[in-house]
């Protein structure tokens, strides 16, 4: 299992964010976490690197538990984040962002690597001496990822990669994504409103609701749920699909 939540609670002072939450990610797989603003998605995956620390409860990476492991190590044991809202430092290139990603990996590995980033975002490569607060919203989502997958993670945590991105950005950020987990075996956890296009992709996926498991299933199985559909498929949703 490469990465697992145990019965894990975790709060904001008083404010419990996540009730016994219970998710399995196995190697090779994507996993899709689907829900409303507010369910505890992001939650989860910042819990993982220990913002908020999780109350009780075990999260497991490899078979470790890495609950109580500071914030700065959770990267080196090969867990990478593209976060919400991309965070890419505005100021510097395209190039300086990526090396930055690279920062723990040996250097020895970053010609192959970021040959691998410019092949599947080429236009990165073009953009490599421009400053990244000048790139548009869909290419500083792809530095972004390219900057995760630099430093070589055995897995891969986007938050809300397609969140604010015109339709053509949105389908090439999940082609892309297909392609990392199909082409060079990368685990991914992905948490996601756009659900059609998530679910799409899931082998596996969780519905959260109030810091909790509602459902859950293959991708196929709660694309084609009921309660899915009416919730999270309908109007803007699939049209954004």
């Amino acid at each position: 299992m490469m990465l697992e939540f145990r019965d894990v609670h975790a709060h904001y002072g008083p404010i419990e964010a996540l009730r016994g939450i219970r998710i399995q990610v196995r190697e090779g797989e994507i996993v899709t976490l689907i829900g409303a603003n507010g369910a505890g998605k992001s939650t989860l995956m910042k819990s993982i690197f220990g913002a908020p620390r999780i109350s009780s409860g075990q999260i497991l990476f490899r078979g470790q538990d890495i609950s109580r492991v500071p914030s700065h190590k959770v990267p080196r044991l090969g867990i990478a984040l593209s976060p919400e809202g991309r965070r890419i430092f505005p100021r510097m290139t395209v190039m300086e962002n990526l090396k930055l990603g690279a920062t723990f990996v040996d250097p020895q590995h970053w010609n192959a690597d970021i040959e691998r980033v410019f092949a599947l975002f080429p236009i990165l490569e073009q953009r490599r001496e421009q400053r990244a607060g000048t790139l548009s919203g869909g290419e500083q989502q792809m530095l972004a990822i390219g900057r995760a997958l630099v430093s070589r993670p055995r897995l891969l945590l986007l938050d809300e990669p397609s969140l604010g991105l015109a339709p053509i950005y949105i389908r090439k950020i999940f082609q892309i994504i297909h392609e990392v987990n199909q082409t060079h075996g990368m685990t991914v956890l992905l948490v996601e409103q756009n659900a059609h296009h998530a679910l799409r992709l899931a082998h596996h996926a969780y519905v959260l609701q109030h810091g909790e498991v509602v459902l859950f299933g293959t991708g196929a199985e709660l694309l084609n749920s009921s309660e899915v559909k009416s919730a999270y498929l309908a109007g803007g949703h699939a049209e954004a699909a």
